[in-house]
């Protein structure tokens, strides 16, 4: 049986991923109250990091450590994937000894040439395209803070077109959200992901319009990995998209402000913002621990 594997959100049904975000809920508890838990006793996750990570890093190694389970981090610099070993080969071989594997890359097809060659589930831990794991952090908090049923949510996305604001058009789309989009001329989210999610979405180049009225407002970084040397043209470009008060003013009262992280204060995002009231964004960084259990319990067992 092929095994199943995570790439984006549209792998999970809109029932899976409800169940998957309760588990996560579920796990947080069990690990505040001390529970042990070893569902994954004896299983060993090898982590492929083509791009530097913190929060993926440490959420899935500690992940792997607090279920009973292994983790094996690789550098494709200290492998034979380093020195050209085809990617087809190095799935086979890989997938033959442990039970799951997460990659972090650049292009999606190195992930989904992966997932097609690997004998156990392949896990997206970014890609320039999607990154699933911050949206189930980031649904897990909205959970925690708003309630389960998330249908009729109006999301407000200011700033780059990118792998996240894909990801976030597909939570639109599976679960009944308005995901309202805000980025400069020349910024816009892939043409074909828009028109895969086009029933859940609204595009505009006004971070105001997009905003106002919102219950929730989400940024990222201006120049995400692989775009340092456009990083003083983007700042330029994305001049009026920072979230600040006076921005986060037009949301609704109780609106809440969520970034994947690493935030690039003055910027992107205010000081203010980010450690302000509406600011659930440690708490969802601490969840890309919680909700990443919840799927590697799913994937690996």
């Amino acid at each position: 049986m092929a095994p199943k594997h995570f790439l984006t959100l549209d792998d999970l049904s809109r029932t899976q991923l409800l169940a998957l975000l309760a588990r996560a809920i579920e796990l947080k508890a069990e690990r505040r109250n001390g529970v042990l838990n070893e569902s994954l006793k004896n299983k060993t996750l090898a982590m492929i990091f083509d791009k530097s990570s913190t929060r993926t890093r440490v959420s899935f190694e500690a992940g792997m450590r607090q279920l009973g389970g292994a983790a094996i981090n690789l550098n494709p610099e200290d492998t034979q994937m380093g020195r050209g070993e085809p990617l087809q080969d190095t799935a086979r071989v890989i997938s033959s000894m442990v039970d799951g594997i997460m990659l972090r890359t650049g292009p999606h097809s190195i992930i989904e040439t992966m997932a097609e060659y690997s004998s156990v589930p392949v896990i997206n831990g970014l890609t320039d395209l999607f990154h699933p794991c911050q949206l189930l952090a980031d649904l897990q908090t909205l959970i925690e803070l708003r309630g389960e049923n998330l249908s009729g949510c109006t999301v407000a996305w200011v700033g780059d077109g990118n792998n996240v604001c894909h990801s976030w058009m597909n939570a639109a789309r599976i679960l009944g959200l308005q995901l309202k989009i805000a980025t400069p001329e020349g910024f816009a989210p892939a043409a074909d992901v828009v028109q895969r999610n086009q029933s859940a979405i609204s595009l505009s180049d006004d971070p105001q319009m997009a905003v106002s009225d919102a219950d929730v407002v989400v940024t990222d970084t201006w120049a995400s990995m692989g775009q340092e040397d456009e990083k003083a043209a983007r700042q330029q470009a994305f001049a009026g998209y920072c979230v600040n008060e006076e921005l986060m003013s037009l949301a609704k009262d109780e609106a809440v402000f969520l970034h994947c992280l690493p935030a690039y204060r003055e910027m992107e995002v205010s000081d203010a913002v980010i450690e302000g009231p509406q600011s659930a964004v440690f708490q969802a960084a601490e969840n890309r621990l919680h909700a990443q259990k919840a799927l590697l319990e799913i994937l690996l067992t």
